[in-house]
């Protein structure tokens, strides 16, 4: 396994924060998304790269393992028990690249100590042991979706590690929501498990409504006349128009619950949220001399009660 500088991948310094990490890594995954870049290879290698080094350093304790034993990062548990470390070694190699090749063929004394090295980096004439099985890299991706894309459960491929993958998005998933894509992540080493893919939901809102949760809030003009004398109306919700009764005397600002009008929740099929819109006062203009004429003798009669 040749070594990667995650920082470098990224563009950061090994000082940068979670929130420089975030950022970075958003920044790049977009501009070499595979999707955005077909049948570009160095595109696809860089995509990948991208990811491994989010996946490490993005979490405080692979980023730890990393940063004190490099390419070796996965197997720190393993050192950790054995009592290595490689601060203490002695090597031309810059810390993150070191070969701990001081261990191969070393007699420890201990079945269990030397078997771990051995399976690693092979012994020296203890003969052949079986290898250690490890888990592969989970791995972090983002896909961006309008709202409208999310109101509805549907299928998308997905270019992961090279592979094409097919997945069912369910109606509801939310901005920020991660899902977990099991066996999709790199592979395993020796036979091991694969790691895990975990997909970020992006949700961009093009509509007219607000979404907080499963609800969703809207603002509706109203009238004068309807406001006074009452009526119906035709409202948007997210799926069509519904027509509701307006009550005489509508105030400005009254809010109103649409019952299941909202936004479908997650895996809970044909279960919705509430619509709950807000009525906006709609002042007529442009009026003639016969309704200013009108408004007036209104206007009079109000002050004469």
């Amino acid at each position: 396994m040749d070594y990667i500088d995650y920082y470098k991948v990224l563009g950061i310094t090994k000082s940068a924060t979670e929130a420089e990490i975030k950022k970075a890594y958003r920044k790049l995954a977009r501009k070499h998304h595979p999707d955005l870049n077909p049948n570009d290879k160095e595109a696809e290698k860089k995509f990948k790269e991208i990811n491994e080094a989010n996946e490490v350093l993005s979490n405080p304790e692979n980023r730890k393992k990393y940063d004190k034993y490099g390419k070796d990062w996965k197997h720190a548990d393993e050192f950790e028990k054995a009592g290595y470390d490689p601060n203490q070694q002695q090597s031309s190699s810059q810390q993150g690249n070191q070969s701990y090749s001081d261990f191969s063929g070393g007699d420890f004394g201990g079945s269990d100590f030397s078997d771990f090295f051995n399976s690693m980096y092979g012994s020296g004439g203890r003969g052949s042991r079986s290898q250690a099985k490890y888990r592969g890299q989970d791995l972090n991706a983002e896909l961006q979706l309008d709202l409208s894309a999310a109101y509805t459960s549907q299928k998308q491929n997905l270019t992961v590690n090279g592979k094409n993958i097919r997945i069912t998005i369910p109606a509801g998933v939310e901005n920020g929501q991660i899902i977990k894509i099991p066996n999709h992540g790199s592979p395993g080493a020796n036979g091991g498990p694969n790691g895990d893919l975990y997909i970020t939901f992006l949700i961009d809102n093009n509509s007219d409504f607000k979404r907080e949760g499963n609800n969703l809030y809207s603002d509706v003009d109203l009238d004068l006349y309807t406001a006074i004398l009452g009526g119906e109306i035709n409202v948007n919700t997210f799926d069509g128009k519904v027509k509701i009764k307006v009550p005489a005397e509508t105030q400005p600002g009254t809010k109103v619950k649409l019952k299941g009008k909202g936004f479908p929740i997650y895996k809970k099929e044909n279960q919705f949220g509430d619509l709950y819109i807000t009525y906006t006062l709609k002042i007529p203009t442009k009026l003639s001399e016969k309704e200013k004429e009108l408004f007036e003798e209104l206007a009079k009669l109000r002050n004469h009660e």
